[in-house]
């Protein structure tokens, strides 16, 4: 049986219609590059409509339970970055 991974972080990205149009496919994809070569334990999981579309693109990340709105790419990556 494999090794259980537990992330330090975890960000989840929406990719319903909404914000994938406005940024947030693109997100998951440089988030999940990101994590694949961090040397910290995150996990990046899309998710699909979170019912926050007037705020697309929407993201969350724990711990903390932090919530993003009409994000840009610097904001999440600082989040990921951080030490918190």
């Amino acid at each position: 049986m494999g090794k259980f991974f537990v992330p330090e972080k975890v960000l989840f990205v929406c990719t319903g219609s909404k914000c994938a149009k406005r940024g947030g496919k693109d997100m998951y994809k440089r988030a999940e590059k990101f994590a694949k070569h961090s040397d910290k334990a995150i996990e990046v999981i899309r998710i699909e409509c979170t019912d926050r579309c007037d705020w697309a693109p929407v993201c969350t990340f724990s711990p903390g339970n932090t919530w993003l709105k009409e994000y840009s790419e610097k904001e999440v990556l600082k989040l990921l970055l951080s030490d918190d």
